[in-house]
This record gives C-alpha cells, sequence and structure tokens, in this order.
C-alpha cells in the first residue's frame, strides 16, 4: 500500500438521477402490466387478479386454488402464495449456510430459497413469466403472444422508450423486458415491502404491543410451545435488521390434504413439492418429497387461504394445526412420511397434551394480526435478515 487511495474505475462518478428515473419508469410500467387482464388468452386475467394487493398480494378469496386457462375453466393444483416481500428471498441452495446473526453458520439448514412454493426459479422476473404461460393461468401460447398484446397495450410507447423503437421485433427480448419490468414493480419497497405493521412499529420503539399481543409473542417464540420462530425469525438481528418472519427453508409440515382441489379427486395425484411434479430436477430425491417452501408470516392475516393447498380458511385453524397435527398426513404416500417435520410443536404422541392451549393459540393468531402493514407509516430500515443473514432494504438498492 502506498498510503494513496485507489482511483475509482470511473471518474467521474456516473451520474445516479438517470438511473433512478429509469427505475421510476420501470416501476410505474410493470404497474400496468401487473394489473392488465388483456395480457390473458380470456382477456379476464391479470396478475393481480390472484395477487390481490387488498390481502397482500395474496389470493383474493377462500376458493383454494384460481381459475384460469381461455375460458377460466381450467383449476390450479396449488394456492397463491403472497409477492409481498418476497424479493428478500435468496436464491435456491440445496446446502444452506446461515450468516445471519440469530444462527450457527456451520449448520446446513437444508434447501433453502428460491420463488414459488418449491422454490424453482430464482429471480422475480423469473416467476413473473410462469403465470404468462401456464395454461391454467393466463395461458399465453408462447412468449410472443404476450409480446403481440403488450405491443397493442396503451402503454407500449413506454415499453419503446425504455428499451428503444425496436423492442418488439424482437420477441425474446421483448418478454424479457416485460418481465423485468413486472420484477421491478414487485420490488417497490412501498407496496411490496413498506414494513409498517405494527409489530415493526414496536421494534423500533413507536408503539407497545397489548397484553394479548405480548402472549401470543411469548408463545410464538417459546421453542417448547409454538416454536414459530425457529422458522418464522420474529427478532431484530444484532445489525438492528427487520425480521422477514420466514427462514425461506422448505420443510415438510404433512397438511391435511385438501379434497376441494379437482387434482386431489385422482387418488394417486399428490403434489410433493420440492420433489416434483411442477419442479423437475430432484424428482429422484426420495428425502425432498412433501417439503414446501417457508412463507413469511407478514400480512399473514390479510390472507383467506392457508398452506400451499389452502386447506385451511380461519388463521386460527392454521395456527391450530401446529399444535394439534393428526398423523395419518393423508396428503403425502407412506414412502414419504419419514421427511415430515417433528420438531415442536410436532414433536407429541398419542395421548401426549398438545403443545398450546386454546388460548395460547388465540393470543398467537392475535399476535399474527399486528403483523399487518399499514400501522404507520412505511418504514426505512438500514437492512432485514432472513435465511441468509442482512439484506439491504429495496429503498437502499435504488429503488424509488
Amino acid at each position: 500500500m502506498t498510503g494513496e487511495e485507489e482511483p475509482l474505475p470511473f471518474d467521474p462518478a456516473p451520474p445516479i438521477g438517470p438511473a433512478l428515473a429509469r427505475v421510476s419508469a420501470l416501476t410505474d410500467l410493470g404497474r400496468q402490466v401487473f394489473n392488465d387482464p388483456a395480457l390473458s388468452a380470456s382477456g379476464r386475467m391479470s396478475c393481480a387478479s390472484c395477487h390481490d394487493p387488498a390481502h397482500g398480494f395474496g389470493p383474493p378469496d377462500a376458493a383454494p386454488v384460481r381459475m384460469g386457462g381461455p375460458k377460466l375453466d381450467q383449476p390450479g393444483t396449488r394456492a397463491v402464495p403472497s409477492l409481498a416481500y418476497s424479493q428478500f428471498s435468496p436464491f435456491f441452495d440445496e446446502h444452506h449456510y446461515p450468516e445471519d446473526d440469530e444462527a450457527d453458520g456451520g449448520l446446513d439448514a437444508g434447501p433453502t430459497g428460491g420463488r414459488t412454493w418449491d422454490g424453482r426459479v430464482n429471480r422475480g422476473r423469473d416467476q413473473a413469466g410462469i403465470p404468462l404461460l401456464s395454461a391454467r393461468e393466463m395461458a399465453n401460447a408462447d412468449a410472443a403472444s404476450v409480446v403481440a398484446k403488450v405491443a397493442a397495450a396503451n402503454y407500449a410507447g413506454d415499453f419503446r422508450k425504455l428499451y428503444g423503437e425496436g423492442i418488439f421485433a424482437d420477441p425474446k427480448a421483448a418478454f424479457l423486458a416485460i418481465d423485468e419490468s413486472l420484477e421491478v414493480y414487485q420490488e417497490y419497497p412501498p407496496e411490496f415491502a413498506p414494513f409498517s405493521s405494527k409489530y415493526d412499529a414496536v421494534l423500533l420503539g413507536r408503539a407497545k404491543l397489548s397484553e394479548q399481543e405480548q402472549r401470543g409473542l411469548a408463545a410464538f417464540n417459546d421453542p417448547q410451545r409454538g416454536n414459530c420462530a425457529s422458522c418464522h425469525v420474529s427478532r431484530l438481528s444484532a445489525r438492528g435488521a427487520l425480521p422477514l418472519f420466514t427462514d425461506f427453508g422448505l420443510i415438510a409440515l404433512a397438511v391435511p390434504r385438501n379434497k376441494a382441489i379437482p387434482a386431489n379427486a385422482d387418488p394417486t395425484y399428490f403434489d410433493l413439492g420440492l420433489c416434483g411434479p411442477e419442479r423437475r430436477d430432484f424428482t429422484n430425491r426420495k428425502e425432498y418429497c412433501g417439503r414446501f417452501k417457508t412463507p413469511s408470516l407478514r400480512n399473514v392475516a390479510l390472507r383467506p387461504v392457508f398452506f400451499h393447498n389452502g386447506v385451511m380458511t380461519k388463521l386460527r385453524d392454521a395456527v391450530a394445526f401446529y399444535a394439534e397435527r393428526e398423523r395419518r398426513y393423508d396428503d403425502l404416500p407412506a414412502e414419504y412420511r419419514g421427511n415430515v417435520n417433528r420438531e415442536p410443536p410436532f414433536d407429541r404422541g398419542p395421548g401426549d397434551a398438545p403443545a398450546l392451549t386454546e388460548q395460547e393459540i388465540t393470543d398467537i393468531t392475535v399476535f399474527l394480526k399486528t403483523l399487518t402493514d399499514g400501522f404507520s407509516k412505511a418504514s426505512s430500515p438500514v437492512a432485514v435478515t432472513g435465511a441468509g443473514g442482512d439484506h439491504l432494504d429495496s429503498t437502499r438498492r435504488g429503488l424509488p
């Protein structure tokens, strides 16, 4: 070292204004794409039809799956996941070693991260492309069909301004641009990650939990009772990072089979999550069968259905499942039942008292309602933490 400062690779520093303006324009463009039903084969389904902003960007009603296809008569097979806070999910890793302040960095946490219930894609743009082409969702025949519809939309000029006059002449590039606009919009903090819940205000010293909410939090955190925080991290990190209420791991909970899903009318059909049928790279890994991604509990009280198959429609019932799970595991073939998680509160045997009392189930349910955004103005934390340690907040990454 000479003592002199190393020169930056650019001189002078590039202006930040144009970059922020482009991101702002992409956000506005992505919002229009997200809400446009004309981009579906039916002309009646948009991204927002399934990912309803009023329900934490999750499903709009208690139907277990959505109806899609050209005539909106093709049922899905899984409940709609929330898109809120999903931008903080790490890339899928079969062997994840947490580096955050609450975990032992030497322990293999197993399969973690990715998008969708089975973590099969890593980027928001890749997730956004799935429903556009799925036969059970927006049902476009191919990428070129989507591009043609966008080229005819009233916001097509905005695409040309951002990507060039000839963008629609190259369907592959145009489809990627469409997915990018959706990705940027879905990372817009004021809408998708505002950190404005009552619990955020409590952690930042701006509010206090009620006595019942405090009891619920205590039961939620207690390793011998709810043990919820083992997967749904609830604490500030040592660096003051707000929690995401998920470790993004993929775990086998063995929720009951939902007979309201048409695919389940076939007794030989099973949705095995990480090992198929939607994800194909782990079909021969029996130890992964039955695993689904741990969702964030932020805005969970806004959801009308719970778990990957929407088998429960009341938040209290979803909490009670953890204390009262039966061992019949009717939505998982017998050969995979050894994969089912049996850590507390799932460690009770026949005749044992449930891990949670009826009052504690109620208290946890009340606490979970403090995770709903909109209690206060949006927070601007230095960082948030999930499975992979601290992640810079989107507002610190140049998003508007």
